[in-house]
């Protein structure tokens, strides 16, 4: 290691930010790179998994709410790959890369294991099962999306942090839809059948905040992509779960 890239590293250490692509050194970048893939494919997948779902809506506003929270997670996943463009990803074929619709079996269990397939969170290879099925999913998500993303706009690669600073209001939104699409159903819906979602999606969402002892959290915290450490994100994220289900009349 050159005394130059021990410079940047405690650069970055102490708080500094990156601008340009030339000014990142190159395991830098291999992290920053898989970084951003995650989100974009994450995005991606989970748009299409909801896309499925649009017309098992009971009513107008409800197919409205889903459509709007598809296109703008498509449109998020624009905002980081424009990024990755500065890195020399090609856009251009990036959407049809890989099959993101695809699911594992329902019944599958692979903890936070990714597929060979993308760079997908785990959370994301499980289907959909009907309307009630994909609310619950897209508030547990989505609250866990927000804690990454409180996290993720701390970056520091300025562009992407950025990014993820106008992204972050957006999926605040998407939580606010999935709490008003949960209150219709717990008006109307077999709460046993909300708790069945809730006990299936819970321990999935929770997965895919990694493995509670990391020894990539070290390297990641030196260069600034990262702050707080897995566990730590995970009990924010079970907090605000389990204030947002009380709230429902639902238990965790």
């Amino acid at each position: 290691m050159t005394s130059d890239t021990m410079s940047i590293e405690r650069y970055l250490a102490e708080g500094g930010k990156l601008s340009a692509p030339e000014n990142t050194p190159p395991r830098y970048r291999a992290e920053l790179m898989k970084l951003m893939a995650s989100f974009v494919d994450s995005s991606l997948a989970g748009a299409a998994g909801f896309a499925d779902v649009i017309n098992a809506g009971p009513g107008i506003k409800e197919r409205i709410a889903a459509a709007k929270i598809v296109l703008e997670k498509i449109d998020n996943a624009d905002k980081v790959l424009r990024v990755m463009a500065d890195f020399g990803t090609d856009t251009a074929r990036y959407a049809n890369a890989h099959p993101w619709a695809a699911r594992l079996p329902r019944d599958s269990d692979i903890g936070a294991k990714r597929t060979d397939q993308d760079m997908r969170l785990a959370v994301f290879n499980y289907p959909l099962q009907g309307w009630g099925d994909a609310v619950v999913m897209n508030l547990l998500m989505g609250l866990a999306v927000g804690v990454q993303l409180e996290e993720l706009c701390r970056v520091s690669y300025q562009p992407l942090g950025d990014a993820f600073r106008e992204i972050a209001p957006i999926e605040r939104h998407h939580v606010d839809l999935a709490i008003e699409g949960m209150e219709r159903l717990t008006d109307s819906a077999d709460r046993a059948e909300l708790q069945a979602s809730l006990s299936y999606w819970r321990p999935r969402v929770a997965a895919s905040f990694g493995q509670e002892q990391s020894d990539k959290f070290a390297r990641l915290q030196s260069l600034g992509l990262r702050h707080q450490d897995n566990a730590s994100l995970r009990q924010i994220w079970q907090t605000r779960t389990d204030e947002t289900l009380a709230a429902l009349g639902l238990t965790a």
